[in-house]
């Protein structure tokens, strides 16, 4: 499979998200149709909180300082977008070999990458998605999360994806619950490296790593942190279903 790369609105010309989920929705349309090959839309939002199927009320900003809150079709809880986060919106057929966890994880194993690029060393968590810093005790830093995932497959053709923090502004983490988590914070690869990493500075390692990783290829993955419970389920589930996205 050979992937498409579109650009659709990096700064300074962000994409509104509403604009980009009308896009997301032509563009789905097209490859389901077979007139478009595999296409992953690449951009940037201006302040927008997306709260996804899993979202709780109590996870909600209070104050979203005049960013919209807008329900989406997609798996997961409520995240941020905003400028100085690469978004990247896969609209992929999935293989017949290929699950829709499979897929997730092909996506995190990407970034994984991309982190990797930067000297940064990340993994999965399992029963959180994502990509992850494992916590430091020496310095009390704690598990932070660096890029975030939310999907839906529709007719064998996925939908939405990820968002890699690159130089956002943190202080819009303070003002909900990130993906539901309150016990784990949110990081940027600038915060991490101490120096500004632009949206732009990662693109090529990003459609590198997604080029491999959505051949459906064979890959190693990287190992696991400790596995941590899910909030949005109950005590009892923990474990047993390590994300939920609608069927394909």
């Amino acid at each position: 499979m050979t992937l498409t790369f579109r650009e659709a609105g990096l700064a300074p010309d962000l994409i509104d998200y509403l604009a980009a989920w009308d896009l997301q929705r032509e563009v789905h349309a097209e490859v389901v149709a077979q007139r478009t090959p595999d296409t992953v839309l690449l951009l940037e939002h201006p302040p927008v909180f997306t709260a996804g199927k899993r979202t709780r009320p109590e996870d909600r900003p209070l104050d979203p300082g005049g960013a919209d809150v807008i329900d989406v079709d997609r798996g997961g809880q409520i995240t941020f977008h905003g400028p100085g986060q690469l978004v990247g919106y896969p609209i992929v057929r999935l293989a017949d070999h290929v699950k829709v966890v499979d897929y997730v994880r092909r996506v995190e194993e990407a970034l994984i990458g991309v982190c990797a690029d930067f000297g940064l060393a990340t993994a999965r968590v399992p029963g959180r998605s994502g990509v992850w810093l494992r916590a430091d005790p020496a310095t009390g830093r704690e598990e932070r999360k660096i890029a975030a995932l939310g999907i839906r497959v529709s007719k064998g053709v996925t939908m939405h994806g990820f968002a890699i923090n690159c130089d956002v502004d943190l202080g819009w983490y303070d003002r909900f619950v990130p993906c539901g988590i309150s016990d784990a914070g949110v990081t940027s690869l600038s915060a991490e490296l101490g120096r500004p990493v632009a949206v732009r500075d990662v693109l090529p390692s990003v459609r590198r790593h997604l080029d491999e990783l959505l051949a459906w290829h064979d890959y190693d993955a990287t190992p696991d942190y400790e596995p941590r419970p899910d909030p949005a389920k109950s005590p009892a589930s923990v474990g047993v279903a390590v994300l939920s996205y609608p069927a394909r």
